[in-house]
């Protein structure tokens, strides 16, 4: 099979196009014959050699496909066939023609969603259910800030958010992001190029902050950040794009709020996996031989939305 590899950490001339031996599905695991897969910023981390794999899993970038059941290894107790349509979330080896997953992590892909679309579904929408329900505990007429709003875990967010009865309000970096998050619900977006959000979050709630943060970028925002969360508010941590360290009287700030800082990181998980109901954002779409291109895209912050790789070209799909 052809699966893209990294040789020496680096940038995406690094991501190597090889021909390797297809892998067989262990005890309890079904190979999957990959459509699509799609773009993390996790992805970018381990190209460098940032973010290693768990002992024991693919060292092959790529953390969700979307394709159809090749092969049933030995002890799989589900009901999974060939040729059934399924999307998963992975440990590694998403940017590859088969990957051999757990049977526990497959979902079914929903009738009305293409394989590309279904790609960009497992990391982004089980990375926001995972950050608002089990972490954040939202609640109902809760004000929620999303930070990157209009990436893959912040459109999905934001379609949560609304869904639990909350009220999403996010940040982006242009005017055409914000306008996208907004029509997908949210009640209002700052631009952090342009205005301070924390002001923005704070004249949105008439003083009284937002009671949860999901929070992707870290370090540089941290001030904002506890100015803006309201009393006992959670500002939930789960990325560091903005830097791993702060300056300044952190803890003091957020004991003064009585604030929560709490944390999450999706690959050391284990996940009860929930199927959404809401259309994920597709922003452009690659091949394998384009990898590196696709990297440079998501480097460059040019997404909205998801960014996926067709393993196998929409014009040759059977389903």
């Amino acid at each position: 099979m052809q699966a893209v590899y990294v040789d020496m950490p680096g940038g995406p001339e690094s991501l190597l196009l090889r021909n390797i031996p297809r892998p067989q599905p262990r005890n309890g695991q079904v190979l999957i014959k990959v459509h699509a897969t799609a773009l993390n910023r996790a992805d970018l981390l381990q190209r460098r050699g940032l973010y290693p794999p768990p002992p024991g899993e693919s060292d092959i970038i790529g953390l969700e496909v979307a394709g159809t059941v090749d092969t049933l290894g030995l002890g799989v107790k589900s009901s999974w066939k060939p040729d059934d349509r399924v999307m998963a979330l992975l440990c590694g080896g998403g940017y590859a023609e088969y990957v051999a997953v757990p049977e526990e992590l497959l979902m079914p892909v929903p009738p009305n969603l293409t394989f590309c679309q279904a790609a960009a579904v497992p990391e982004a929408w089980l990375t926001a259910f995972q950050l608002l329900v089990l972490v954040a505990q939202v609640k109902e007429g809760e004000v929620v800030l999303v930070h990157a709003g209009a990436s893959g875990v912040g459109t999905a967010a934001v379609q949560l958010v609304r869904l639990f009865g909350a009220v999403p309000i996010i940040t982006a970096g242009s005017p055409e992001k914000l306008k996208m998050a907004e029509e997908l619900g949210a009640a209002a977006g700052f631009n952090y190029k342009e205005e301070s959000f924390a002001q923005g979050v704070c004249d949105f709630t008439g003083g009284k902050g937002a009671n949860i943060i999901l929070d992707c970028i870290g370090g540089r925002n941290w001030e904002q950040n506890v100015s803006c969360l309201a009393t006992d508010g959670r500002w939930v941590l789960y990325g560091t794009l903005g830097g791993r360290t702060v300056e300044g009287d952190l803890f003091g700030r957020l004991l003064s709020k009585r604030g929560h800082l709490l944390s999450s990181l999706l690959r050391s998980r284990n996940l009860q996996l929930v199927l959404p109901h809401l259309l994920p954002v597709i922003d452009s779409t690659f091949t394998l031989g384009d990898i590196a291109e696709a990297h440079r895209h998501m480097e460059a912050n040019k997404n909205t939305g998801k960014i996926v790789i067709n393993v196998i070209p929409q014009n040759q799909e059977t389903h």
